[in-house]
């Protein structure tokens, strides 16, 4: 492993940022099968032996969804829906500090299992807790704008 770009490459889009190489490179990927799915909602690649492979139209907006993260320069993992996560890991995804965290789990606001004596949080419950935070932010700022015109009127 020589140059820079040959070392980036050993380690996977979990644990760095895309190159700039890459980034062009999901964004032509993206493109190509998303017109590719445009023609009857699936993706046809060739499989070993060289005949058509389908994919369902969900796996190939899934794919595409991905790339598209890539080709925005984001870092990617995937989480399969029943992972456990550790409190670290939750930490990040929510983007917070793993006490911070460890406090929401302590208020009851995330549910968690113990394992010995570690917290593990299921992908699930995480997932829950942000759309339930998206939503309350949402009511709230509908409530301050409708609360702004009232004000406005008077």
């Amino acid at each position: 492993m020589g140059n820079t770009a040959e070392k980036l490459e050993h380690y996977g889009l979990m644990d760095r940022l895309p190159t700039a190489e890459e980034i062009d490179s999901a964004a032509n990927a993206a493109t190509a099968i998303a017109v590719a799915m445009e023609l009857d909602g699936s993706l046809k690649i060739s499989g070993e032996t060289g005949a058509p492979v389908k994919i369902a139209p969900a796996v190939g907006e899934l794919i595409i969804e991905l790339l598209g993260h890539v080709s925005n320069g984001n870092m990617v993992t995937l989480v399969p829906v029943g992972t456990m996560l550790t409190t670290q890991q939750a930490a990040d995804m929510l983007n917070v500090s793993r006490p911070y965290l460890t406090g929401l789990l302590k208020k009851g606001e995330i549910a968690f299992e113990e394992v010995g004596k570690h917290r593990r949080v299921p992908l699930t419950a995480l997932m829950e807790y942000k759309e339930n935070k998206a939503r309350r932010q949402e009511e709230t700022l509908r409530e301050l704008s409708r609360l702004g015109q009232e004000y406005d009127r008077a």
